[in-house]
């Protein structure tokens, strides 16, 4: 019981991890230069960092709660 708990843990975290990086990369295709003010590098790098994490931490959930789900399913059938 206890080990599932560390497999899922360790689950998560990657799964985290991948998508914030999928999303940091996908936001790249973004021309946000042009919204933001020059000289504002550190900024904008900043800025696309947090939309990363917030992108990716989303969709992570997402593919967690339903791998949750998928797992629950099982349980509904006597």
């Amino acid at each position: 019981m206890i080990e599932s708990f560390g497999q899922d843990a360790l689950i998560s975290m990657i799964m985290s991890l991948f998508f914030i990086g999928l999303s940091f990369w996908a936001l790249q295709a973004l021309r946000v230069d042009q919204l933001l003010r020059k000289n504002q590098v550190a900024r904008a790098r900043i800025l696309y960092l947090l939309l990363a994490i917030a992108v990716g931490s989303a969709v992570s959930e997402f593919f967690l709660d339903y791998l949750l789900w998928s797992r629950q399913l099982p349980l509904m059938l006597p």
